[in-house]
């Protein structure tokens, strides 16, 4: 099974592995990742999911190679279908864009290894990244005459500056984690041997916070980054007045008269 899976405490560590392919996912890899990543949403015990590959070497290379060729059927009638349909019929790209899956759980993606092409796509729609000293990133896509089919242009335009996020797409050059870090992709850079307990150590410190308004914050930031001030404040009002009356919020505000550590339940 290539996508491995286990809670601890609130965090769920999912696991890409598929060691013999570099950590390239197979149609049912996509589709096992998007029902796994489904359930964390829908689990209340999980806050926080942390998201990396098996190994050292690779946190994903994207699609298996073997089940990227095209597909009996033609584009354009596929694309009018669902993901789910598309992929049964060959299609897999649109199974890398998580966006249709309303994730709001926080994602940390701990990057082990290489993560290129929809490896780097998948990572890009983490909520903060983290890597090893050893991890390179890159869309080389264009150097087989293609591009990133789920995004990765516009993703990575949005999370580095303008300049760089064109010189790799452009050129199809990996860079390092060292440059990664220097230009915003990561927000950390580890040893190998301590990259997974940081990851975890992150989520356990965001998982610690009051499970909705930790939701609330990443739907705000996602559907509300396009919206003019007036029109953002309003959306941000709305959660704050739905939070007011959780009894999360009253539990935070009893432990801080106490001086003790809260003890939210996600109500």
């Amino acid at each position: 099974m290539a996508i491995q899976f286990k809670i601890i405490d609130h965090v769920a560590l999912v696991t890409l592995d598929a060691p013999n392919s570099n950590n390239a996912l197979t149609l049912n890899d996509l589709m096992h990742l998007r029902k796994t990543l489904v359930a964390c949403q829908d689990d209340e015990q999980v806050r926080v999911i942390v998201l990396t590959g098996a190994g050292e070497r690779v946190f994903c290379c994207g699609a298996s190679h073997k089940e990227s060729l095209l597909p009996p059927s033609g584009y354009v009638g596929r694309s009018l279908k669902s993901r789910e349909t598309e992929a049964e019929e060959g299609g897999y790209t649109r199974l890398f864009d998580l966006g249709d899956l309303e994730i709001w759980k926080p994602v940390i993606a701990a990057i082990n290894g290489d993560c290129l092409g929809g490896g780097l796509e998948l990572a890009l729609q983490c909520d903060l990244r983290i890597a090893s000293a050893s991890a390179t990133f890159g869309l080389p896509e264009v150097r087989d005459a293609t591009i990133p089919a789920a995004g990765g242009v516009q993703y990575l335009l949005r999370a580095v500056p303008a300049a760089h996020a064109m010189k790799m797409a452009l050129t199809g050059e990996a860079i390092s984690a060292q440059e990664a870090l220097r230009i915003g992709l990561i927000i950390d850079l580890l040893p190998q041997d301590r990259l997974l307990s940081a990851a975890l150590n992150l989520a356990e410190r965001i998982a610690a916070n009051g499970p909705l308004a930790v939701q609330s914050i990443k739907q705000l930031a996602v559907q509300t980054a396009h919206l003019m001030p007036r029109d953002f404040v309003i959306q941000a009002n709305l959660h704050w007045g739905l939070l007011r009356d959780s009894k999360d919020h009253a539990e935070g505000r009893v432990a801080i008269a106490e001086k003790r550590p809260p003890k939210y339940t996600g109500a």
